[in-house]
């Protein structure tokens, strides 16, 4: 690496609306202050919320429980003619 062309890498620390605080290294210089992080983020803690528009989730569910049924109807329906060709 070349001397001098390198921004200097220090450690910072890094506050949180929700209050929590951490130390981390940037070449940032000074305090960072954050809005959210992962203590308070929802993806990370688990209380993210499946939002649905207009029912799409539910049609979805709707449309693939069909499917699914259809194959364990067709898959009942193949088990019973092998068991009668064994016959």
């Amino acid at each position: 690496m070349k001397p001098g062309i390198h921004p200097a890498y220090n450690e910072v620390n890094v506050h949180c609306a929700c209050g929590n605080q951490f130390t981390t290294r940037s070449t940032h210089k000074g305090k960072i202050s954050v809005e959210i992080c992962s203590s308070c983020h929802p993806f990370f803690t688990g209380k993210q919320k499946l939002v649905d528009t207009a029912g799409r989730v539910e049609r979805f569910r709707r449309k693939y429980a069909k499917a699914d049924a259809a194959k364990a109807e067709a898959a009942k329906t193949a088990a019973a003619k092998a068991e009668a060709s064994k016959n």
